[in-house]
């Protein structure tokens, strides 16, 4: 991990501190991607059988996993682990459904009603990525909140493992928070079928979900499509910043550390402190922890781009996390809810010694598909309302146009819209004769 002295940095050196690793957009990873979108889009199912052949070796009969597959996967899983999965979902669904955008209206006027009501986007596509590792969790981070949305068609894509099977946990976690539909795809050919359909693959008008350089390359191109499909946000590799005093326990400091960088070799980590000493004793912890892990390989290639910042108090550290704007942001300090009021981006925040920043990631109950690479400054995390339209609805009484309708003719007289303007005169007018 490099060490960094903040008050020694020049605005210059303080963005060069701060940068993320390169993400990959390069010329051949666009053509790439260019290419299977463009087969899938004209050979569909053809194409992606194909595609899975030559990617993942393996050579499909069907690309929807059937009823008997997914009960053969609940029976291969413990007890144990279909319980936990069983739990966290029901935390992440109190928490959803509590958090819920609710329809609003509001008499903005006499005789002016103006209301929200709320729509669910109809056919949603969720990626499951199964790269590194399977990961149920997002199964259920993305299946909860498009269930309480009320998604009337939520399909589902995951890769084929060698031995033609998806994931056991991800299909059953998929089924238990009611994802309709699941298909054994992976990669750029996944987001394809998803945005634009094929005979087996529903065409989806939003699509959600991490992955690979590969998948996120798709996603930005059937997004910049009109004929493609949305997405829930840009996507970056794994992050998370620690702001932590001098009295942090440098174990489970590391621990945090260490839990974002064994995502991936491209995963950045930060420890932002005034205290020299714990930046000291964390370095040498990280150390100690990262030879134990079994993506040891993996968690080192991420701290060559991994940051230790000395800054003068606190105060300096939550400017520099704001900077940052980092995906997960941990504060470890004697009072970390005094902080949380000058915290401006972040994806999710975890506040003291006892709050890892894993429990966020399975089953405390906010959702962890978050912003990265910066977007946290403008971008939040997925939840019901990634999945829902909100429309606006307005009705008004003959005296309601009465009296707003000349702030609204004045208004279009300003910006020299004539048709705008007589829409509001011309039924004052027609007002005007009927009494």
């Amino acid at each position: 991990m490099k060490r960094i002295d903040w008050k020694t940095l020049d605005e210059a050196g303080r963005d060069a501190a701060l940068a993320r690793p390169a993400q990959s957009r390069a010329p051949g990873l666009r053509q790439g991607v260019e290419v299977i979108v463009a087969e899938v889009r004209a050979r569909g199912d053809a194409a992606l059988f194909e595609l899975t052949a030559r990617h993942d070796g393996i050579e499909l009969d069907d690309l929807a996993v059937t009823e008997a597959e997914f009960d053969e996967a609940e029976a291969r899983l413990s007890t144990e682990l279909k319980a936990a999965v069983l739990e966290a979902a029901g935390r992440i669904e109190a928490f959803h459904r509590a958090t819920a955008p609710v329809p609003v209206t509001v008499d903005t006027a006499p005789g002016v009603r103006v209301e929200r009501v709320l729509r669910p986007i109809r056919r949603v596509g969720l990626y499951v990525p199964a790269g590194g590792a399977p990961l149920p969790s997002t199964a259920i981070m993305l299946g909860v909140p498009a269930a309480i949305a009320g998604c009337r068609d939520v399909a589902l894509c995951t890769p084929v493992q060698s031995n033609g099977r998806c994931d056991d946990a991800v299909l059953f976690a998929a089924r238990a928070v009611g994802v309709h539909r699941v298909f054994k795809l992976g990669g750029a050919q996944a987001i394809a079928a998803m945005a634009y359909g094929t005979a087996s693959v529903p065409r989806c008008d939003k699509l959600f979900g991490p992955g690979n350089a590969w998948v996120t390359e798709a996603k930005l191109q059937v997004a910049g499509d009109p004929a493609g499909a949305a997405i829930d946000m840009p996507a970056g590799p794994s992050e998370v910043l620690v702001i932590a005093d001098a009295g942090a326990d440098p174990r489970f400091v590391a621990a945090d550390l260490l839990s974002q960088a064994e995502h991936g070799p491209d995963s950045q980590v930060f420890l932002v402190s005034p205290s020299s000493d714990l930046l000291d004793r964390v370095e040498t912890e990280v150390e100690r922890q990262c030879a134990e892990l079994p993506r040891a390989a993996v968690a080192g290639v991420a701290l060559r781009e991994s940051r230790l910042v000395l800054v003068s108090d606190l105060v300096e550290a939550v400017s520099v996390s704001n900077r940052y704007a980092p995906e997960h942001l941990i504060i470890q300090t004697a009072d970390p809810r005094a902080l949380l009021d000058g915290i401006e981006s972040a994806g999710s925040v975890f506040l003291g010694e006892w709050t890892p920043e894993s429990i966020g990631d399975y089953c405390s109950g906010s959702n962890h598909v978050l912003p990265t690479y910066g977007y946290a400054r403008s971008y939040s995390g997925v939840s019901v309302a990634s999945f829902q339209k909100q429309v606006t609805v307005q009705e008004l009484t003959a005296e309601g146009l009465r009296g707003i309708g000349p702030c609204a003719a004045i208004l279009a007289g300003a910006e020299q819209l004539e048709a705008h303007r007589r829409a509001v005169t011309l039924r004052l007018a027609a007002m005007d004769v009927v009494a």
